[in-house]
């Protein structure tokens, strides 16, 4: 009689996306599955942490994370899918990125993107639930962070400081400046000045 291999434990992906809203820049995804067996304190929303602490626990969850991975989506791409179609593609770019393939995800907000595993759409999941918060921090680093390099390439616009968002002072150079090559066209501000 053989002895039953003990199974492994179901593994679970958290996954957030941030770059919705920009005028310009990519769609960026992160998605995590974390170890069980080494917590990670001080996991929330990105959106309520400062920069300081998001950066920490960015390097912490990479450190500790089974795996975590990054999918991001041009600000072409999105004038070509539409942002909905986009940010969903960021999704599965970052889950089929894991050197781990979870048997389950769980994603932020309303909508699933269509992967090879179950996935559940979870609403406000960033501020419940650990792998989440980890994605949503992750994302929201990486971009922040392309954010910033892109500033130095495009200068003029302040994308160090908005990161793309429409603020008063982006708008305001875009009316000056126009539009560059990272504006999303789709967009309606960006549209204006074409």
């Amino acid at each position: 009689m053989s002895t039953p291999r003990p199974s492994r434990p179901r593994l679970v992906a958290g996954v957030d996306e941030v770059g919705v809203g920009p005028l310009a820049g990519p769609v960026v995804a992160a998605a995590v599955i974390l170890d069980p067996a080494r917590s990670i304190d001080g996991l929330a929303d990105s959106k309520c942490l400062t920069e300081k602490r998001r950066e920490t626990l960015a390097g912490t969850v990479r450190e500790n994370a089974l795996a975590w991975s990054i999918g991001r989506v041009d600000n072409q791409d999105i004038d070509r899918l539409n942002i909905l179609r986009a940010r969903l593609l960021a999704m599965q770019l970052a889950v089929q990125g894991l050197a781990v393939l979870p048997d389950h995800v769980q994603v932020d907000g309303n909508r699933c993107p269509v992967l090879a595993c179950t996935v559940e759409a979870v609403i406000k999941g960033d501020q419940t639930i650990p792998a989440i918060s980890a994605a949503s921090i992750l994302a929201k680093v990486t971009r922040d962070a392309e954010m910033t390099e892109l500033d130095a390439r495009y200068p003029g616009y302040g994308f160090a400081r908005h990161k793309g968002y429409g603020t008063r002072a982006h708008l305001a150079a875009l009316e000056e400046l126009g539009a560059c090559a990272i504006h999303r066209t789709s967009y309606a501000p960006v549209r204006r000045v074409l």
